[in-house]
């Protein structure tokens, strides 16, 4: 019995640098920085200064002032970017009829978080009758799939996982394994965060992981042997995962098949990667059997590249040891220069440069990248993209408690 096939229909993403299909794809070909000054709060007790902030949001736009009493910044991102996304597929839905073969997969590192945060002050001052009567259901991270459901009608698979910075792709490898095991037929995968806050700022900026660089242009710099870490930001991507055969029914644009997927951990530090690379290299091969790929065969990775010294070296490593010589050959692009890396939505969005990328037959640069670093020795398409024949291609995500995620892609064959 052939397995049942999963195909990317639509496309939602929320970023920096532009929302839904074509202010996202115009953002990459622009081949410039979302990232701009913190301005959300004032930033001076730390030093980070810089964030992927999206300024223009407005959830009027989105919601009724009655649903907004309900959502938070973060499952604003989310329900926002599964609409998008629903959208662009041209999915036809009721929400007064239960849609049961449809579902939500999604994925974020700090859910609710930064709503916390500013109830906290609200007690402070006023004791709990400051505090917002909805602040329960805001702030677990399971409230972007539950929103995106009761929005949409959608009783299917309903699940947020929060695999930290690798949510984002465990999202939509989990929704490959629900297609194929008949679970449904349409679900929306992606990942949400808005964490962009005093907290959570402080917190990764006590631990040093985050760029300390005071030009937001430059601070994420991938691969760039002077890179200094990453930088924070915010936003979402929703991307349709349909059955194949009910996409061809309905005559659906395809932008890409979902071929492979595998999910491991490193069991060895909270926040650096295995000297070796062992699990990194293991869910990369592990990805290429799913798929039933040889390695010569992909034809782009987009690299996790955090724009850290420890995980862009480590992952130029891993991938040398997957590829072999073909490591010289194929282009490897870290794209968080354009986006910052918003955590648990970082793997959603860099699906979706995967899947445009496929349907456009381009590849995005790494930008900002102006010092080659001996132990980056890979392609990394420097500053400026290029058309390239693909049909295959691999997105890495990386997370805190060693979490390796892999997702390979294809064109429609």
């Amino acid at each position: 019995m052939s397995r049942r096939r999963a195909v990317i229909t639509g496309l939602g993403p929320i970023t920096c640098i532009g929302k839904g299909v074509d202010g996202f794809w115009n953002g990459i070909l622009a081949e410039k920085s979302g990232i701009s000054r913190i301005s959300g709060f004032d930033p001076r007790p730390f030093q980070v200064r810089c964030a992927g902030e999206i300024s223009d949001w407005n959830p009027e736009e989105h919601f009724s002032p009655r649903r907004l009493k309900r959502l938070d910044r973060y499952a604003q991102f989310a329900v926002a970017s599964a609409q998008l996304a629903l959208d662009d597929a041209g999915i036809n839905y009721s929400r007064e009829e239960p849609q049961r073969r449809m579902g939500v997969s999604f994925g974020t590192a700090l859910g609710g978080v930064c709503k916390a945060e500013d109830q906290h002050v609200r007690y402070l001052k006023k004791g709990v009758r400051g505090v917002n009567p909805m602040l329960a259901i805001q702030v677990f991270g399971g409230s972007a799939h539950s929103n995106i459901a009761i929005e949409f009608g959608f009783r299917g698979v309903g699940t947020t996982n929060s695999n930290s910075c690798a949510s984002g792709t465990v999202s939509v490898g989990e929704a490959l394994r629900y297609i194929r095991d008949d679970f449904t037929d349409v679900i929306v995968a992606g990942g949400a965060e808005a964490p962009l806050s005093a907290l959570t700022i402080g917190a990764f900026d006590i631990i040093k992981t985050m760029s300390r660089c005071d030009d937001p242009s430059f601070a994420s710099r991938p691969f760039d042997r002077l890179r200094d870490g990453f930088v924070m930001g915010e936003g979402a991507a929703s991307l349709i995962v349909e059955e194949l055969e009910h996409a061809r029914a309905r005559g659906a644009k395809i932008y890409a098949e979902v071929l492979g997927y595998s999910l491991n951990n490193d069991a060895f530090h909270m926040t650096a990667p295995l000297p070796d690379g062992e699990s990194c290299i293991r869910a990369m091969r592990h990805a290429l059997t799913d798929a039933q790929l040889a390695p010569e065969q992909i034809d782009y990775i987009n690299a996790h590249a955090s724009s850290t010294q420890l995980n862009d070296s480590a992952e130029t490593m891993s991938i040398k040891q997957v590829f072999g010589e073909h490591a010289r050959k194929i282009p490897v692009s870290g794209t968080k220069g354009y986006t910052a890396h918003p955590l648990g939505a970082t793997g959603a969005i860099e699906a979706t440069i995967c899947a445009l990328a496929l349907d456009r037959q381009w590849i995005p640069p790494t930008i900002n990248y102006q010092n080659p670093d001996p132990a980056c020795d890979l392609d990394v398409v420097p500053n400026h993209g290029r058309a390239a024949a693909l049909n295959h291609v691999m997105s890495n995500s990386f997370g805190f408690g060693g979490i390796n995620a892999c997702v390979v892609l294809g064109k429609l064959r």
